[in-house]
């Protein structure tokens, strides 16, 4: 989720494409936007196509003007060159999705800054009209209708493109700021406009998006609506998070059958998808029904393709989620013989060992007879070493440098117990923590 919702270099790219563009004043954006209303409310000017074209125009320069001149991706130096007398009436740091910021008020907007001092969002909070976008968006609609001959079409086309990036924008701001009522409207209203002729160019993730903030609000009906949607036009969400997510409102809605067909096509479609995997295991668990069906899917997805060393991971997780530990491990150990570059199979045995000497560590914590508690500390340290070898194995084969980050974590955790007493497990503490701490500069 966390990756569909922070995908901010793209809404930069979106606005960095206005960037240079200079925003009327407010006063000149208003005093315009009310000459165009009142041109599309007399008798006569109503039914000309210029009327409705300038007034779509004008709604979009009443959306910008109180945002001033500011862009996105703007340095503070440059624009305090080009804001020159619109000055911040205060300046204050805020914290937004847990990056410290610097937040300058203006009188019709807010700028957010980042440590670089890079204006990463605009805020307008006192806008012309807080429905300019959607009001621009009908007048293009009307003026498409008036438009017979298709002299306009490009013009029209392009105000709906500009009003549908501004909505998707909005919509993430939104979101960033802990509004999800307000994303889901925002993201609706893109979708909308995204299929509004002439321009319609469907809006994938905003359409799966409207169903995902909307799933977030529980509101179902709405969630149901845009997620059913977003699967049809084959837009899936992270690893077919839409079918889990319409499993999940089906389950509320007491259709195990829906349920059923969401996950098991998601599963085909996703099997290492571990939103989908456990929605199925809990719906076999939960519903009475026979396990073995999950083995039957896994099997089925092994025999299309025999060489992919990712289904016996996921075979494996399937194991481990119904606590049969033994098969579980021969499952990721597999993973090696028939691919030994995937690292996965490593890892999966890795955070068995080492997931279950956390268990140990808390069971021993709560014994209070002194022999038991020994016994269960011997285990507790031989899960822990045992842990070691599989995710050094991983470390070795991953090419993915987030991924030598995590196992280092792991490694790291996992060799402190040791460093002290044993100079082999100090060397490898050091090397890992090393890694560990350079990440995180």
């Amino acid at each position: 989720m966390k990756k569909i919702f922070l995908a901010l270099a793209l809404l930069a790219s979106l606005q960095m494409g206005y960037a240079q563009q200079q925003n009327k004043s407010v006063a000149a954006a208003t005093k315009a936007a009310e000459k165009a209303i009142a041109a599309s409310q007399d008798a006569k000017k109503s039914t000309k196509l210029a009327t409705w074209t300038k007034l779509g125009k004008a709604y979009i320069d009443a959306y910008n003007a109180p945002g001033g001149n500011g862009w996105i991706g703007a340095s503070k130096a440059d624009l305090a060159l080009i804001l020159a007398d619109d000055k911040p009436v205060s300046l204050e740091y805020v914290e937004v999705g847990g990056q410290q910021m610097l937040k300058e008020v203006y009188a019709t907007r807010d700028y957010y800054y980042n440590s670089g001092e890079i204006l990463q969002y605009i805020v307008v909070t006192q806008p012309i009209f807080p429905d300019a976008l959607e009001k621009g968006a009908e007048a293009y609609g009307k003026a498409y209708e008036l438009d017979v001959k298709g002299s306009k079409k490009k013009e029209i086309t392009e105000g709906l493109a500009l009003i549908e990036g501004k909505l998707v924008d909005e919509a993430y701001n939104a979101y960033t700021f802990g509004n999800l009522e307000k994303a889901s409207y925002y993201f609706e209203k893109a979708a909308e406009v995204s299929m509004q002729e002439p321009y319609a160019k469907l809006d994938t993730s905003a359409i799966y998006n409207t169903g995902l903030t909307a799933w977030m609000l529980g509101n179902n009906e709405k969630a149901k609506k845009y997620l059913a949607q977003s699967v049809e036009i084959g837009y899936y969400g992270e690893e077919g998070d839409a079918y889990a997510k319409l499993a999940d409102i089906a389950d509320k809605e007491g259709n195990q059958e829906a349920r059923q067909a969401y996950l098991e096509e998601a599963f085909m479609k996703f099997p290492q998808s571990q939103s989908v995997l456990v929605g199925l295991i809990n719906f076999y668990l939960s519903s009475g029904g026979n396990t073995d069906r999950l083995f039957e899917l896994i099997g089925a997805a092994k025999a299309n393709e025999p060489e992919n060393a990712s289904l016996y991971y996921v075979e494996g997780n399937i194991y481990l989620q119904l606590e049969d530990a033994e098969n579980a491990l021969k499952c990721y150990r597999q993973c090696a013989e028939i691919n030994p570059e995937y690292e996965f199979g490593y890892i999966g045995e890795g955070q068995y060992w080492y997931n279950k000497a956390v268990d140990l560590q808390d069971a021993a914590a709560a014994e209070m007879d002194y022999k038991k508690y020994d016994k269960i500390m011997a285990e507790f340290e031989q899960a822990l070493k045992n842990s070691v070898e599989p995710f050094e194995k991983a470390f070795e084969i991953t090419k993915e440098d987030n991924i030598k980050v995590a196992v280092s974590e792991y490694l790291k955790n996992a060799c402190y117990r040791f460093s002290y007493d044993d100079p082999v497990y100090k060397e490898k503490y050091d090397k890992y923590d090393a890694i560990v701490k350079a990440a995180r500069q």
